[in-house]
């Protein structure tokens, strides 16, 4: 977003956006978050406690900026350089274990890509946000990994789609009594040498994040 207005004071730059002058009006430009980095296993029943303000200051110390965070469950937006996901995911997971002591994956997407999963959203008719779930992943995952969740959905209400780097679950009875939802994250991070990163956000924080992002 662009805002002119005319006034006679000079404005620096903010960590939010920068500013230009002109002797006769200033110009505001509103720079969008260009990064969502999702954080799995944190703050769970007492469990990997990190403070959104300490997370914050950890990303920020990095060199990204407008660095906020959204509600506890470690879902953290920035504006970085142009650099790979998987680099930055990297470098969040070594600064995040270093600086709490705490083991967590973290999957990076753009803006653009976070927009992309939820253009492909196969559960649209779903009126309920808290019945949809997204497990976000650092890579597409192999035919192995997508035949064994196959088999796990097999004879199940939920329904699951895979779309991408991005798995779609449809919990019409509720996520917290979906059997299926409990082994998805397991089945779907893998584990040795052929594990990804994955963790899962309900379509309401996935949206409220791209709302996030673009507000700038």
């Amino acid at each position: 977003m662009i805002t002119l207005s005319h006034r006679g004071e000079q404005f620096g730059t903010d960590e939010h956006y920068w500013t230009t002058h002109h002797p006769s009006f200033w110009i505001k430009i509103d720079i969008m978050a260009s990064h969502v980095a999702l954080l799995r296993g944190i703050n769970l029943g007492g469990r990997n406690k990190i403070a959104m303000a300490d997370l914050r200051k950890i990303v920020t110390s990095l060199g990204h900026t407008g660095v906020t965070t959204y509600i506890q469950s470690g879902n953290v937006l920035f504006t970085a350089a142009d650099r790979d996901n998987a680099e930055l995911a990297a470098e969040l997971e070594s600064v995040i274990a270093e600086a709490f002591g705490v083991v967590s994956p973290v999957v990076v997407l753009t803006r653009d890509e976070l927009a992309q999963v939820l253009r492909d959203n196969p559960y649209r008719e779903e009126p309920n946000p808290r019945l949809v779930h997204v497990v976000f992943l650092n890579a597409e995952p192999t035919q192995e990994r997508l035949d064994k969740i196959a088999a796990a959905a097999k004879g199940s209400r939920d329904g699951v789609r895979a779309i991408g780097r991005a798995l779609f679950l449809h919990t019409p009875d509720g996520f917290g009594r979906s059997e299926l939802a409990q082994v998805l994250l397991r089945i779907a991070g893998g584990s040795g040498k052929t594990s990804v990163a994955a963790t899962a956000r309900n379509w309401a924080t996935a949206t409220k994040l791209l709302s996030l992002s673009d507000e700038g």
